[in-house]
């Protein structure tokens, strides 16, 4: 039987690449391989001589770069299907597919957040990238405060929607109880269409309807990689005790949910006043932890207008 969710991957492929977006590989280091949706007029085809294979080259971004960071239950033109489109014009678009998700893989055992930023900003680098902000949603939030944190030369602003700054114990135990969960595996990575539909009714504000056939079918796509992906959400996890707020210089937007259940507007408005004066908060109404995928108008008009604004600054330098 065909799998429905797997069927509409090449529709979704091409959509991105009418968009502006191709899928490249990068090679890391031997063994970690990641997998990057790059802007189309940085490929380009090499003639081959007899024999060979034909080469690609990446050239330089031509405008400004703009990087989505996906989170945990989707990889990256899935998490930002509705975004790709708004931004390719004006933006220069990088979506990573983080390792163990997409095409991306590694044959290292480190699994926290700043393995996985330290390896997306090699992969960036080699692509030409040399300033860039950030949008990260979710786990990929977490990723990106890593970059702005160990690369403040690279990542010149931030977007963070549903996220914070780091798992700490208490954070992660408060979230799963509220939650009614035992662990973020169970949380994030479901095994059942029970499971499924108990992620999608915490993610989103407006209660969605799915047949059954097509939550097994997500499920059979998009949770490749258990075993790795459940020592992702471990690494995440951090003692209280360890976790010290590092001072940002860049500009950080919190586009936020209003209605998030998993990370709500309070745990948003608590990141902001630890943030300090760089940040801005903005909420949207009407929307959960899934914002970008509920009011996707809404979350690229106040993305651009963020965008905008920093193009502006620069400008005026």
């Amino acid at each position: 039987m065909v799998n429905l969710v797997a069927a509409q991957k090449p529709l979704l492929h091409g959509l991105m690449k009418m968009a502006g977006v191709k899928s490249h590989l990068v090679e890391i280091e031997p063994g970690t391989v990641m997998n990057f949706w790059v802007p189309v007029e940085t490929i380009k085809k090499q003639k081959p001589k007899k024999g060979e294979k034909t080469n690609q080259t990446v050239t330089k971004p031509t405008k400004p770069v703009v990087v989505l960071v996906h989170g945990f239950a989707a990889e990256g033109i899935v998490t930002w299907q509705f975004q790709v489109g708004a931004l390719t014009k004006k933006y220069s678009l990088y979506i990573p597919d983080l390792l163990f998700f997409g095409g991306s893989i590694t044959d290292k055992t480190d699994r926290s957040p700043t393995f996985q930023a330290e390896t997306l900003v090699k992969g960036l680098k080699q692509l030409g990238v040399e300033k860039c902000v950030v949008v990260g949603f979710s786990y990929g939030g977490m990723v990106a405060f890593k970059m702005a944190e160990l690369y403040p030369e690279l990542v010149e602003a931030m977007v963070v929607s549903g996220s914070i700054l780091a798992m700490t114990d208490s954070i992660s135990n408060s979230t799963l109880s509220s939650l009614g969960f035992k662990s973020s595996s169970e949380l994030l990575l479901p095994s059942s269409v029970k499971g499924l539909k108990a992620l999608l009714s915490v993610a989103v504000h407006k209660k969605l309807w799915f047949p059954n056939r097509l939550h097994k079918d997500f499920l059979e796509v998009m949770f490749a990689n258990r075993k790795e992906r459940a020592e992702l959400l471990e690494g995440l996890i951090i003692s209280n005790k360890d976790h010290t707020i590092p001072t940002f210089p860049q500009k950080i937007h919190l586009l936020w949910g209003e209605n998030d259940q998993i990370f709500n507007l309070e745990l948003a408005q608590n990141m902001k006043e630890q943030l300090g004066e760089n940040a801005t908060l903005e909420g949207i109404k009407k929307a959960g932890h899934l914002v970008h995928l509920e009011r996707p108008c809404v979350y690229n008009r106040l993305l651009k207008h963020f965008l905008a604004s920093l193009q502006a600054v620069q400008a005026h330098k």
